[in-house]
């Protein structure tokens, strides 16, 4: 399932190639029969809050969000739920976000050689279309696809815990929902009503920066030690918003022990094929590298089920449990310290 920094380039793209305009909006598979409700309205933005995206549609571009005349297109991508682009040179940066897909139009017609991405004809699978005057989007597999009311938006972002990607984060949230409860950190991490956004990868590596045990109990974690976490998280999210992609390994420990236990579909993600992207071998500490040596210490990571999905953890590294973690700023992976793949701060 894509994690919250998804969602966020998401919005970020979709805003890019249709803010402000008139949109024709269609559902080419049927199944959102509500999409002719917005048909030729405008898009007055895209908004993300942990795994939700919502497209606000009105009549015209000078109607407040607030008005009851604006309609909001919920989407949840689920385990399976794709965007796919297509358009003029420089609308979009990416030409698929969630789950891996083809490239829009790639069974019918390349993208290449001039090809006039306006005669792509969308695959029957498509739940949902946008066009433009520059572009098109393409939504596939969602587990959710429906238009809410303001109050109806207002009930889903209401329920979520505080999003680390979001103006409107608060960090206070997250430290008293944590130490009132006594469930584990680990599950903690996957509530959505605890903190929005993160999924697996960002649970493992974030509990390994930190040097956490994945099951102590959130009420006997320190406030300090919870603060950093959430510095962490915020500024690992931050970097996967920028590019793309998860990468929590510092440049000097990529080569150390550099493999990954992958399934038969393999760890992707949507940037992967970039020059400049860090290899997913390289790119996690603990994440689906269950029986290989840790790249700090040397123990064999471990892995688990807990809040029905797999946590992957270092015994050794990860013994912390009432106190705050043992890293120094003089240490090459301080969670605060995270640098970018050509070495740059995110953080």
């Amino acid at each position: 399932m894509p994690e919250g920094h998804t969602v966020h380039r998401l919005a970020a793209a979709i805003a890019r190639g249709f803010g402000g305009r008139r949109v024709r909006v269609s559902s080419p598979q049927g199944r959102f029969a509500e999409a002719a409700q917005l048909d030729q309205m405008v898009l007055l933005g895209a908004e993300a809050a942990g795994k939700h995206l919502f497209l606000s549609f009105a009549p015209s571009e000078d109607v407040d969000r607030g008005s009851p005349v604006v309609r909001h297109v919920h989407v949840h991508l689920g385990l399976y739920g794709s965007w796919t682009f297509a358009g003029d040179p420089g609308v979009f940066d990416a030409h698929a976000i969630g789950a891996p897909r083809r490239r829009l139009g790639e069974q019918e017609t390349a993208l290449d050689g001039g090809e006039d991405w306006r005669r792509l004809v969308p695959r029957p699978t498509v739940r949902l279309r946008l066009a433009g005057e520059h572009g098109l989007a393409d939504l596939t597999g969602p587990t959710a696809c429906e238009i809410l009311d303001a109050e109806e938006r207002r009930a889903i972002l209401d329920r979520l815990g505080p999003d680390p990607l979001r103006e409107d984060a608060s960090a206070r949230r997250f430290v008293e929902a944590v130490r009132r409860s006594r469930t584990t950190i680990g599950a903690l991490l996957m509530n959505q009503k605890v903190v929005a956004g993160i999924g697996n990868i960002y649970r493992a590596e974030l509990l390994f920066r930190a040097r956490l045990d994945p099951l102590v109990p959130g009420r006997d974690l320190s406030a300090g030690m919870l603060e950093e976490m959430w510095e962490d998280l915020v500024a690992l999210m931050t970097y996967g918003a920028r590019t793309g992609r998860i990468v929590t390994t510092q440049p000097e420990h990529r080569e150390i022990e550099a493999r990954i236990v992958e399934r038969s579909r393999g760890t992707r993600q949507n940037t992967d094929e970039e020059a400049d992207a860090v290899p997913r071998e390289q790119s996690f500490y603990v994440y689906h590298r269950q029986t290989l040596p840790c790249r700090l210490c040397g123990t064999e990571i471990r892995s688990g089920d807990l809040a029905g999905r797999t946590v992957f953890w270092c015994p050794s590294c990860q013994s912390v449990r009432s106190r705050r973690a043992p890293w120094s700023r003089e240490h090459p992976a301080a969670p605060w310290a995270l640098d970018g793949p050509s070495g740059q701060r995110v953080a």
